[in-house]
């Protein structure tokens, strides 16, 4: 892949990443823990974000453990299966984010030639299971976090009146 591509493509990974973070670090700690539903949002987000960036996708041993539920046993206000094992501080989360962010960074970095980007994110072996070049799960994974971003906006600017700025590139914000 050329670096022109590879800047372009963490310029705006990266800025999604960003974006993530700016809003967890500017929710209210008693907001962060009283809203399950934005609680679950981050912690969905964040995980999410970790597995789809590593590489082959199993063994995923996340930094925050969660345990699969069924639907019965889950909190309504969860996004899907996986339940965290604790309430994690915004701290531990914004800490994972960091390292995931690196990690993300790592990965764009490698992909520097032709054998790279043959490598797929293949999860399971029936039809219909995720089986993507590496390029396309890094955009799959960029649309996923921002996706969830822009309902993490969306519920602080309706419930507490904060608007987030937007990330045009990577590192806007600081």
């Amino acid at each position: 892949m050329t670096n022109k591509i590879q800047e372009s493509l963490w310029r705006q990974f990266g800025a999604s990443i960003d974006m993530l973070i700016n809003v967890i670090s500017n929710c209210p700690v008693d907001f962060f823990l009283d809203n399950k539903r934005f609680y679950y949002l981050v912690y969905h987000s964040v995980v999410f974000l970790d597995y789809y960036s590593t590489i082959p996708p199993r063994p995923f041993s996340p930094i925050l453990s969660f345990t699969i539920q069924p639907p019965n046993q889950r909190p309504k206000e969860s996004i899907g299966d996986m339940i965290p094992d604790k309430i994690y501080s915004k701290q531990e989360l914004l800490d994972y984010l960091q390292a995931t962010r690196l990690k993300c960074k790592k990965l764009v970095d490698s992909l520097t030639d032709n054998e790279k980007l043959d490598i797929r994110f293949t999860e399971g072996n029936q039809e219909g299971d995720m089986d993507y070049p590496i390029l396309e799960i890094l955009l799959y994974n960029l649309r996923h976090t921002q996706h969830h971003i822009g309902q993490l906006n969306l519920i602080m600017r309706q419930d507490l009146g904060k608007y987030m700025e937007w990330a045009f590139r990577v590192d806007e914000l600081n």
